[in-house]
């Protein structure tokens, strides 16, 4: 038997959830060559669930839980794209909760496959709804689920004020420790807006001069732009968040689904990182951005989500294919 240490601590964590958060910041100097340019990335993607979404999952149900605001006994309900519903699924498993998620046919296979497998109740919404998307759909079915299902619970991801929070406390805190030099820019993807608010926050209070810069999809119409087809779930949204403040976001760069698919694909060529179509934005975004850039600059992004749930859509040639004849109006 080896010798033990009494005054050794071991490093065993209580549940997957105790392993969110303290993601890695790495340099993309492979996919940004020129010298004038850093580009830093922060890995959400590599968070247990997959995104930076079990950042809120966790902030929201554990606060919730310990004041009371969630019952011990609520049947959580939510919609979802995919990644936050899987995130609330591992919490509400842990925490002994029952959970219904409202996704789309959009929402892929493998995130539909998933949230079953960790005991969610899905519901697939199929109707289309004014703005050409399903959005506003789903969040009527959840309104229906909340009035029929005892002990329901909506946590309502566009108007918690913890989702935003969640990243102010986590991944913009942990950026502002892991930076000693200023960053020029901040670079996230939308949809409920509570990351890039939460981080830009937090990075604000130590580097007053970054500018923060969304990443928006082409047919969202958070920033006020006409909606249309968008294929890639779970960046832009078919209405304004409750939570958005538009104040404190100082540009917006738009992309299309294509752009987003081939810098997903760049980027795993290059730097070896498999993320998600998010990411492929937020990286197509900063190509777009930075490319006319004079002086050096140095840029910090938030990637989001990794590729393994997107097989069937970014990664997938025939998709790809299809998703360039419909730009191009074939």
């Amino acid at each position: 038997m080896p010798p033990t240490d009494s005054a050794a601590i071991e490093d065993v964590r209580s549940s997957i959830l105790d392993c969110v958060g303290n993601t890695p910041l790495v340099s993309l100097d492979r996919l940004f060559p020129d010298p004038e340019i850093e580009v830093l990335a922060k890995l959400e993607l590599m968070n247990p669930g997959g995104s930076m979404k079990d950042r809120p999952a966790q902030f929201i149900m554990e606060r919730g839980l310990a004041d009371g605001s969630i019952p011990a006994d609520a049947h959580i309900i939510e919609s979802s794209s995919g990644n936050f519903g899987i995130a609330l699924a591992i919490a509400a498993r842990l925490f002994g909760l029952s959970f219904t998620c409202v996704v789309d046919p959009k929402t892929t296979q493998a995130n539909v496959l998933l949230l079953r497998s960790l005991g969610a109740n899905v519901e697939i919404v199929n109707t289309v709804d004014e703005s050409g998307g399903y959005l506003h759909t789903r969040l009527r079915r959840v309104r229906e689920l909340v009035a029929a299902t005892p002990n329901s619970m909506w946590i309502n991801q566009y108007a918690n004020e913890r989702n935003w929070l969640a990243h102010y406390h986590g991944s913009g805190a942990e950026i502002s420790r892991q930076l000693i030099r200023p960053p020029d820019y901040f670079f996230a993807a939308v949809s409920t807006s509570g990351s890039i608010l939460g981080c830009s926050r937090k990075l604000r209070e130590s580097f007053p001069s970054v500018r923060v810069i969304a990443v928006d999809a082409v047919g969202s119409v958070i920033f006020g732009t006409p909606p249309g087809r968008r294929e890639i779930p779970g960046i832009g949204s078919s209405r304004i968040p409750e939570l958005l403040q538009r104040d404190e976001i100082d540009e917006v760069v738009h992309v299309n689904d294509v752009d987003a698919a081939l810098a997903c694909r760049e980027l795993l060529a290059t730097e070896g990182i498999f993320a998600g179509g998010s990411t492929g934005s937020v990286v197509a975004a900063m190509r777009k951005r930075l490319k006319d850039q004079p002086g050096p600059c140095r840029a910090v992004a938030l990637f989001p989500d990794r590729g393994d749930r997107y097989m069937d859509l970014i990664y997938d040639d025939t998709w790809l294919n299809k998703q360039r004849d419909l730009r191009s109006g074939l």
